[in-house]
């Protein structure tokens, strides 16, 4: 059965879990919005995943500019400063004996509306904002492994259609891509941006490695901002890895010597399949099982000098 790179094996801890809803730590089965919520209602809202790791969120200035600027451009009003949610998620952590094998979910949206319509002008009360943390880590053969791909016909939004920029709660794009991958049986989608370019993957950013060995991901014009993808990018640089943001096609993929995809959640995972054509060896190839050790080390830097406020 075809699984994603958000798979991951259950753990009866989070049954337990504390989240962070509007200021209070609630049990799970307490923790409820609205149902005239603006996220609920509407998507309205913007989000960030992050990775805990010996106690600290990895890159967490990096997430926390990236929500802030997704809710500027919506006109969303947080109603928290930057250090005042840096120490809700501590909390959130320090209540749930938390510090590694987490992942978080930060969830912002315009909040609770008198109707239920689209208009911000009829949001009644101020922003919601929702902390979950969870034990919760990738399946090791995920990591190991890897996952295959299937292109949808499903296409990235145009910046004056839906900017893919925004990391924002609708997702209808994604899903629609998600659902045809699987159905056809590949683990995540592939998708094209409106020239039929590669662009980036349903809920990963996509990677290859060519037969000279540069690391090639997409111009980055259709698809989110990626702070692992970002990350990546500086870790084969640094490590002299010729790595470029660049306009590739279908064609480019097939001929691939190695493919991965990046997210926060599972890091690095490799790809052993695109459409039904083997990439490469079929397995984790070197260039991406040396980049996995190179990540690890990264979000282990990123962490070594941090302090809970």
């Amino acid at each position: 059965m075809a699984h994603g790179t958000h798979d991951h094996a259950d753990d009866p801890r989070n049954q337990e879990i504390l989240i962070w809803v509007d200021g209070t730590l609630k049990p799970r089965a307490e923790a409820v919005v609205s149902v005239f919520d603006s996220g609920f209602v509407l998507g309205d809202g913007v989000w960030e995943g992050l990775r805990v790791h010996r106690g600290h969120p990895a890159f967490l200035e990096r997430h926390l500019d990236r929500l802030w600027q997704g809710a500027a451009t919506l006109m969303i009003d947080i109603g928290m400063s930057r250090t005042e949610l840096t120490r809700a998620i501590y909390q959130t952590l320090a209540a749930n004996q938390m510090r590694d094998g987490v992942h978080v979910r930060l969830m912002v949206t315009r909040g609770v509306k008198s109707t239920p319509y689209q208009d911000p002008r009829v949001t009644v009360g101020p922003a919601t904002v929702v902390i979950i943390a969870e034990h919760k880590e990738p399946m090791p053969a995920t990591v190991s492994e890897g996952i295959t791909l299937f292109t949808t016909h499903v296409r990235r939004a145009t910046p004056d259609t839906l900017d893919p920029k925004l990391n924002a709660h609708s997702k209808l794009n994604d899903i629609t891509a998600c659902i045809q991958a699987y159905t056809a049986g590949a683990d995540e989608a592939l998708m094209l941006d409106p020239h039929g370019f590669v662009a980036t993957c349903n809920s990963t950013h996509f990677f290859i490695v060519t037969p000279e060995g540069e690391v090639w991901t997409s111009d980055g014009r259709f698809c989110l901002g990626g702070i692992t993808r970002g990350n990546v990018l500086d870790v084969c640089r640094a490590a002299g890895i010729q790595a470029r943001e660049t306009t590739f096609s279908l064609t480019d993929v097939y001929g691939a010597a190695e493919a991965f995809v990046t997210g926060t959640f599972a890091g690095l995972v490799p790809v052993r399949a695109v459409d039904g054509r083997t990439i490469g060896a079929g397995s984790r190839g070197p260039v991406v099982e040396r980049l996995q050790g190179l990540y690890a080390d990264h979000v282990t830097a990123d962490v070594a000098d941090r302090v809970a406020p």
